[in-house]
């Protein structure tokens, strides 16, 4: 496996970890970055949505689908972004910027393993 599949791996299994805790036991991923725990269903569709992503992430790397790991730089790179604006303008727990800096950090492992494949 390439290095930008190996990338787009690793963070896909992060996220299938991930979307489980948010299906199975929330409250416990929640609870170390101040989040009051909730009972509503919000939250595991959110752990479902991160699951499948997870899933196609995964496959993707499996794949190599060069075009599809390209794709989801940008995006990945754009959670901090949004999370901040979530954040500073809807009032959105500060923790909630850990997450975005682990997209972040895994989307510049991919874009350096892109870049770094095209040269070689």
């Amino acid at each position: 496996m390439n290095s930008p599949a190996r990338s787009l791996l690793v963070f896909g299994i992060y996220l299938l970890i991930l979307g489980i805790g948010l299906l199975l036991v929330p409250n416990l991923i929640l609870a170390p970055f101040g989040v009051p725990p909730t009972s509503e269903v919000w939250i595991r569709v959110v752990g479902m949505l991160v699951l499948f992503l997870g899933i196609y992430y995964s496959a993707a790397a499996r794949g190599d689908w060069r075009a599809f790991i390209a794709l989801t730089v940008p995006a990945r790179m754009s959670v901090i972004g949004f999370f901040g604006a979530f954040v500073f303008w809807l009032g959105a727990p500060p923790a909630l910027l850990l997450f975005a800096v682990v997209d972040f950090v895994f989307a510049l492992w991919t874009w350096r393993a892109l870049r770094t494949s095209e040269v070689a």
